[in-house]
């Protein structure tokens, strides 16, 4: 296991946690004061009220969590969203609304979840001639249905 620190932004803020075992991500909660309502199609920043400190081996991904996205078609619009490692401010979700009613977003409900993940650095080498690939330039469908 990898240490994050973590720094609440207020003393009633839960800690993010496992759920299982086998959890790879860990559940984030809205800290808010009053109850928010994210309109269709629309987004609203949701706070966490916790920053974090970790090495800049790393990043942590903010990614949906899949019960919000099948049930209520709530997803997190960056998706991934990245928290680098340098950042030091309070962790705000993007959540989106892809359905045609109301979303409510009370405190401490569970909104997204994030992920430590490791980085890795390019090295870019610029170069007048790339290797030939059998699909060369071919993108957006180019292979196929």
């Amino acid at each position: 296991m990898t240490k994050v620190l973590i720094k609440k932004l207020d003393s009633s803020v839960e800690l993010p946690t496992y759920k299982t075992n086998g959890a790879s991500g860990m559940d984030l909660m809205a800290f808010i004061n009053e109850p928010m309502t994210l309109k269709p199609q629309k987004s609203c920043l949701v706070p966490t009220g916790i920053s974090v400190a970790f090495s800049s081996d790393f990043e942590i991904q903010i990614r949906p969590r899949s019960g919000l996205a099948a049930k209520n078609n709530i997803s997190v619009l960056n998706t991934p969203g990245t928290i680098d490692s340098d950042y030091r401010g309070e962790i705000k979700v993007i959540l989106y609304n892809h359905s045609d009613s109301d979303f409510l977003i009370n405190n401490k409900d569970r909104i997204a979840q994030m992920i430590l993940v490791p980085v890795i650095k390019m090295n870019l080498e610029e170069t007048d001639i790339l290797p030939e690939t059998v699909r060369g330039e071919g993108g957006f469908g180019s292979t196929g249905k």
